[in-house]
């Protein structure tokens, strides 16, 4: 996160963030999916478990040995990116504590936080029950896909429409700025909940129904998620960004964390028609925070020459 600051302009950090938001996807599914798959695989061909994971891991060291040379070829080396050979250890502290400091004195702290915490509380819930609802039988209120559906679905009709949104998201900020489209990617992220209402309800068994839906869920949260990453990048502005971009990717994750970990128990307690009710509702407190933000007038957008 903070090379990729240090790394380019404020424009073309706008310009790249969906496409840094897909290549982050595409390593989660890589580590997550992929390898897992491919663990698999040499497990039913050599009947050897460990052998198979040894396998899997020594190809993961050989990428990280690959990626590592190449990046050290081709990454730029910002200016601002210095070695400070003079700090010790009483510096590092009492810099830490400042910089820390430093971040909750910021203008508009508290509705910052609020924006951290709570924009993504409708989707915190959402994506914690999205895969087990299409994988549970209809009897208990799913749509009954296999495995191998749902790794359709998401990945690649769902990891390709979050594409296109996070490009077009970026797209559009590094034109217009994040102010001129906040409204439209917080709608985004948030309104296309309601196709799981639909898919609770009607349970449609039409596969093609269920991608479609599906897609129109992941674009928008593609494009309505970056109006958050740019909103951390607006707030990290200034002395210490990497540490303070740092601070609000926690709060992120915090953010995520809470809401997530409470979803399967109403769910359970809800049945997935009501819970689904109930994510569209909880999108509420995303758009009053994001009227609650400061906003830098043309931030993202490309400066005229």
């Amino acid at each position: 996160d903070g090379f990729y600051m240090l790394g380019l302009s404020a424009h073309r950090q706008a310009w790249f963030v969906g496409v840094r938001s897909t290549f982050y996807r595409l390593a989660m599914i890589t580590g997550q999916g992929l390898l897992v798959m491919l663990a698999g695989a040499l497990e039913t061909s050599t009947g050897n478990i460990p052998l198979a994971w040894s396998l899997t891991f020594y190809l993961l060291a050989a990428l990280f040995i690959a990626f590592g040379a190449w990046h050290y070829v081709v990454l730029p080396r910002p200016a601002s990116d210095r070695s400070r050979p003079d700090i010790t250890l009483a510096s590092l502290l009492a810099g830490f504590a400042e910089t820390f400091v430093s971040f909750f004195r910021k203008p508009g702290i508290i509705a910052t936080l609020a924006f951290l915490l709570l924009f993504r509380f409708a989707e915190a819930q959402l994506a914690k029950m999205a895969t087990p609802f299409l994988l549970d039988v209809a009897a208990d209120g799913g749509l009954g896909l296999t495995t191998s559906q749902v790794g359709f679905v998401y990945g690649t009709v769902g990891m390709l429409m979050l594409t296109v949104g996070g490009l077009l998201g970026g797209f559009l900020a590094s034109r217009h700025g994040l102010k001129f489209w906040l409204w439209w990617m917080v709608a985004a992220i948030n309104l296309p909940n309601a196709v799981y209402i639909f898919l609770a309800w009607v349970q449609p068994e039409t596969y093609w129904v269920i991608n479609a839906a599906v897609a129109v869920e992941q674009f928008g949260y593609g494009f309505g998620f970056t109006a958050y990453m740019l909103y951390m990048i607006q707030v990290a502005e200034g002395e210490h960004e990497t540490a303070h971009f740092a601070i609000c990717t926690g709060f992120m994750a915090l953010g995520m964390m809470l809401p997530g970990m409470v979803s399967g128990w109403l769910q359970e307690l809800m049945g997935y028609r009501n819970f689904f009710l109930w994510v569209t509702a909880a999108t509420l407190p995303s758009f009053l925070v994001a009227a609650l933000i400061p906003l830098k007038p043309g931030f993202g957008r490309k400066e005229k020459s």
